[in-house]
């Protein structure tokens, strides 16, 4: 059944396209996941996971194109019999949109529906490519692109809708991100966000998160490749006032003629030295793609829940090598701590080795393996983390990904 609700969507896609389209193209991902994450000596959880999506692009005209992408994500087994089983729970819309681009206003492109969204470098906006499942928005988007050193976006997203049956409040975001090309020898974004959530008293919000990026994309000297960011937060949370801030800084060479690098890098994310005094002082990355940012093992996935309201200092070394153009091998180490130690005994989260290797076999094929070891310190077991209760977590996965 589940294989036929797949060949029917298709075929009812592929008899209406004639009668509508110019143009219609089809894509595709088939992406397994096995993964090992033994915590401790005794603990040790196995499982493969997969990502199914299809997709369909309809350009209408000039103007107007149609994109609708399914997707299922699942674990291998987690449906005992598929005889029995067939009502494909996982089964989910994962992008919807219409995008129309003007005719008299042709730097003007609206998005409306459901889309994945990145913005610079995703530290505050991204879609989670790394996760089965990813991340969409409901809404709008409005790229803008008058030409000249100045393109931008502006976008309008219902994150929770108190209609809704599932839903007990209203959550929205609103964001402005503009890029300004050649500002030294790189490329300067800036940016405004406004999150709000309107409901009880308790969980009423107005939060501002303003900032800028500096990304050195033009090598200086032939070699050297830099970032610089910041964001601050203002607003309001519940009955208290928000008072955060963020920045970070990364630093890398090219060896080897291109072939390696080395690139050293600190991020640092505002904490609470007083929690409940009526001021939140912890940073939150919003919707970001933390995964790229604080190790692969994803101590840190959701912050600040993940860091127990602390903040958070990384401090990293990474280095990439690519032996063959379709070979590249990475190795990262991380040490975690807190931004504001508070009551801890120790600032001390962890320390975090990630190694990893990709072989592209053909241009729409390629494997990625990776295995992570992390050296648990006392300050995460006292935020009650939830890798706490073992000295290190030893994390191996190895990934297919096929597209067409």
């Amino acid at each position: 059944m589940f294989r036929n609700r797949w060949l029917a969507i298709g075929a009812s896609l592929v008899m209406a396209s004639p009668l509508v389209a110019q143009e219609v193209t089809f894509h595709g991902q088939i992406r397994p996941r096995y993964e090992v994450l033994r915590r401790g000596a005794n603990d040790v959880d196995e499982f493969t996971s997969m990502r199914v999506r299809a997709a369909v692009q309809a350009l209408i005209d000039a103007n107007l194109t149609v994109f609708i992408e399914l997707q299922d994500v699942r674990l291998w087994g987690e449906e005992t019999n598929t005889l029995t089983d067939y009502r494909a729970d996982n089964l989910d819309l994962h992008q919807g949109y219409i995008r129309y681009k003007g005719k008299k206003l042709d730097w003007l492109t609206a998005m409306i529906g459901r889309q994945e969204t990145n913005l610079g470098g995703q530290r505050l906006v991204g879609a989670v490519g790394w996760t089965q499942q990813g991340r969409s928005f409901d809404g709008a988007r409005f790229d803008i692109a008058p030409g000249g050193a100045f393109a931008g976006s502006v976008v309008a997203y219902k994150i929770a809708e108190e209609t809704a049956p599932t839903q007990d409040n209203d959550v929205e975001v609103y964001g402005a991100y503009g890029t300004i090309q050649d500002v030294g020898p790189g490329n300067l974004d800036v940016y405004l966000l406004y999150d709000r959530t309107d409901g009880a008293p308790a969980v009423e919000s107005n939060r501002y998160t303003f900032g800028s990026r500096w990304d050195i994309v033009t090598p200086i000297q032939g070699t050297i490749k830099g970032r610089l960011e910041a964001s601050m937060q203002r607003g309001t949370v519940g009955s208290d006032d928000v008072s955060a801030y963020m920045f970070g800084a990364r630093l890398g060479t090219t060896v080897a003629n291109g072939k390696g690098g080395v690139t050293l890098w600190y991020d640092h994310l505002s904490g609470d030295d007083r929690p409940g005094d009526g001021e939140i002082k912890v940073f939150n990355t919003l919707f970001a793609t933390n995964h790229k940012f604080y190790g692969f093992a994803d101590l840190f996935l959701d912050i600040p829940a993940h860091t127990g309201g602390h903040g958070l200092r990384d401090m990293a070394v990474k280095l990439n090598w690519s032996p063959a153009p379709d070979v590249s091998v990475g190795a990262d180490l991380h040490t975690f701590r807190a931004a504001q130690q508070s009551t801890l005994t120790t600032a001390k989260f962890a320390d975090e080795l990630d190694l990893t290797v990709s072989h592209r076999y053909t241009p729409n094929l390629t494997m990625t393996s990776g295995l992570s070891y992390v050296r648990n310190a006392d300050g995460l077991t006292e935020i009650g983390h939830r890798f706490a209760g073992s000295e290190s977590i030893t994390w191996f996965y190895m990934m297919l990904n096929a597209t067409f």
